[in-house]
């Protein structure tokens, strides 16, 4: 079971940072092989929604209302520690990704630029595919759109 809070850019305590920092560099650096620029400038703007399980950051996503990333309200970064996907914090960081959304945005209608092998994954959770396959920072996305 993991515990899951939303926080605003400056409700994040200086180690909620560094631990959102170090997940998202565990996962999308080293274990994907990927240099990319994490630290984007758009954290500033975004909710975001931590996992915690005994202390450590597990699971993560951050979110954004519509037209600060997309047209539509979006869910960017979503990353699970590795030993930990064995318990499924990937479906219950999202569904919690979904409902801040409505509750902070009050849309249900959410767009994502997925890594294509998660595909089913989000297809799971309510979302479909739209669009061709592209690549992002050298990986096969594919852009999906959640309407409730």
């Amino acid at each position: 079971m993991i515990e899951i809070t939303v926080k605003t850019y400056s409700e994040l305590t200086k180690d909620n940072l560094y631990d959102m920092f170090q997940l998202r560099s565990e996962v999308f650096v080293v274990e994907q092989d990927c240099v990319y620029q994490d630290i984007d400038g758009k954290d500033k703007k975004a909710l975001h929604v931590l996992g915690y399980k005994n202390n450590e950051l597990v699971a993560y996503t951050r979110i954004f209302k519509p037209g600060d990333y997309f047209e539509e309200s979006s869910i960017g970064r979503v990353v699970v520690r590795e030993k930990e996907r064995k318990f499924k914090y990937g479906y219950d960081i999202m569904r919690a990704s979904v409902e801040a959304i409505k509750t902070h945005y009050n849309t249900n209608l959410i767009k994502i630029s997925a890594q294509t092998y998660l595909k089913r994954f989000y297809n799971n959770l309510g979302f479909n595919k739209v669009g061709e396959e592209y690549l992002e920072d050298n990986i096969p996305h594919v852009a999906m759109l959640y309407r409730e």
